[in-house]
């Protein structure tokens, strides 16, 4: 099953595997809706056991407001690990599409870890961090929902694990999307060619290259791998914090 938000991106991507001899159905879904996530999963699981979950909704700092962007990237992918819990069967898995960005964001202090990890869904977006007078433009709710991603996938890692199932977080740098192509034209632009040039591959990353870590993650040879981030940013990161790219 494909889901997205607008049912013909899901159809395109539907043509590519139904052509390649896949089963596939679509639908679609606003992540940030709860009853719109619950018929989600109640469509996935009348066509069987569900046995994976990739989820990658999101929305672009350059694209959306900080409040458009924390319901989504954050309440949105709290609500779907927390649906899809409740169903993945033994020996399932999952894969949350987070972001480098969330290594990018100042240490928070244990308090509001443990806050941003354990809060019930629905109180999430009360949480005093998560305010307009705290979250003041897009990057910054970009940054704190990408690093709740991971924190949330800890957390929802040892529910999964009750059932006999993993879950697990990619953290991608600059990857040629949809996403990143509005990035890279909007008016951050220069910022992010400035990380292409200046991190340690010299480029930006391919969809297939995340696709080969979410397999292993999802696979037999990922058995042992669960409540994870993985960062895979070409050393945008390392570059950040100790290299050229660090703040002057």
């Amino acid at each position: 099953m494909l889901a997205d938000i607008r049912e013909d991106n899901a159809d395109a991507a539907a043509k590519t595997l139904s052509e390649a001899g896949f089963d596939v159905t679509t639908t679609a879904v606003d992540v940030s809706s709860r009853a719109a996530v619950e018929a989600l999963v109640a469509k996935a699981t009348a066509l069987g056991a569900v046995h994976g979950v990739i989820h990658a909704a999101g929305v672009s700092p350059s694209r959306a407001s900080p409040e458009t962007i924390l319901k989504i990237d954050l309440y949105g992918t709290a609500l779907v690990l927390e649906e899809f819990g409740k169903v993945i069967v033994e020996g399932g898995s999952g894969v949350v599409i987070a972001s480098q960005s969330g290594h990018r964001l100042p240490p928070l202090t244990t308090e509001q870890n443990k806050a941003l990890a354990t809060t019930s869904v629905e109180d999430l977006l009360d949480l005093p961090l998560l305010q307009p007078a705290q979250v003041k433009d897009s990057l910054h709710a970009y940054q704190l929902s990408k690093r709740a991603n991971s924190l949330r996938v800890m957390f929802e890692s040892v529910r999964w694990g009750n059932r006999g199932a993993r879950v697990n977080t990619i953290s991608p740098g600059i990857t040629i999307t949809p996403l990143a192509k509005d990035e890279l034209s909007g008016p951050r632009g220069a910022g992010y060619q400035r990380m292409i040039d200046g991190c340690p591959a010299k480029r930006a990353g391919t969809p297939d290259e995340v696709g080969n870590v979410a397999a292993l993650l999802m696979g037999r040879d990922g058995a042992f791998i669960t409540g994870s981030d993985v960062l895979m940013d070409g050393g945008v990161t390392a570059s950040y914090w100790f290299g050229e790219l660090a703040p002057q």
